[in-house]
């Protein structure tokens, strides 16, 4: 019988109690704080790619621009207290925010992270959602669970959660708060109309950083209502907030996503 290593079991235990329980052990993170790999055939990993391409697929801790348009962002992320990232899917907009805002937590420049994301549904109506508010809400948050748990590990952003460190919320609780010492995130701002976006902007609060990301091009609203465009428009005249165009050559998706935005 062959044997396994005790780190190839470690692996196997985590990935069995990740299936039945949700979670992944911690020490399987803690061993490798700075790459997390991921198993891929880089011959022909893309249709469009040369077969001797490579693609670097490793997670790393510190994040680094990969287009002139991502070093923008990143830059006035770190500059501007009000940052408003517009362009196409596929950009990192919202993966950079996330990761701006956990490394500030991290680093102790904020007290608490803050996302917020209008429960909108994607062109069709899914209907009845059972379960309690938070059952109800997960389907339209899920993309933000996905980049949190992306820098951190499942158990720990469940931990932040619980802590109140870390709080996800839909655009409609958010009336009526000031978010101090936070990091606010409010993606998919294409779907917010012009009122939601004047609501949610003025939440700002005093050392805090609130970036807004959304593709005015992709809204799910009906013609007219998205007021992403009218807010960036009139924004582009202060000094104090930064509004940052990403545009086709930034996405860092699949290649066939810029070919695709390119036609339709």
């Amino acid at each position: 019988m062959a044997l396994f290593s005790k780190e190839a079991v470690m692996t196997k235990r985590s990935t069995k109690r990740f299936l039945r329980e949700g979670t992944l052990d911690a020490e399987e993170y803690a061993r490798d704080t700075k790459v997390r790999r991921i198993s891929v055939h880089h011959a022909a990993w893309s249709p469009v790619a040369p077969a001797n391409e490579e693609r670097d697929q490793s997670y790393v801790k510190t994040i680094k621009a990969k287009s002139d348009g991502q070093a923008q962002l990143l830059t006035a992320i770190d500059e501007k207290n009000l940052v408003l990232a517009l362009g196409p899917a596929g950009t990192g907009k919202t993966y950079l925010a996330i990761a701006k805002a956990v490394e500030a937590l991290e680093a102790g420049k904020v007290g608490r992270i803050v996302l917020s994301r209008p429960a909108v549904e994607a062109g069709e109506s899914i209907g009845f959602l059972p379960g309690d508010m938070e059952d109800k809400l997960a389907p339209y948050l899920r993309p933000l669970y996905d980049a949190l748990t992306d820098r951190l590990s499942m158990k720990r952003v469940k931990a932040l959660m619980q802590e109140g460190l870390i709080e996800i919320a839909p655009v409609g609780y958010m009336r009526g708060r000031t978010l101090n010492n936070a990091f606010v995130v409010i993606d998919e701002a294409q779907n917010c109309t012009y009122t939601q976006l004047k609501m949610l902007l003025t939440r700002l609060g005093w050392n805090s950083t609130m970036i807004v990301t959304g593709d005015p091009n992709q809204s799910d609203l009906l013609p007219g209502l998205s007021g992403l465009a009218d807010v960036a428009a009139k924004f582009e005249a202060l000094d104090t907030v930064a509004v940052v165009q990403l545009k086709d050559k930034d996405i860092v998706r699949h290649p066939l996503v810029a070919q695709m935005l390119g036609v339709l």
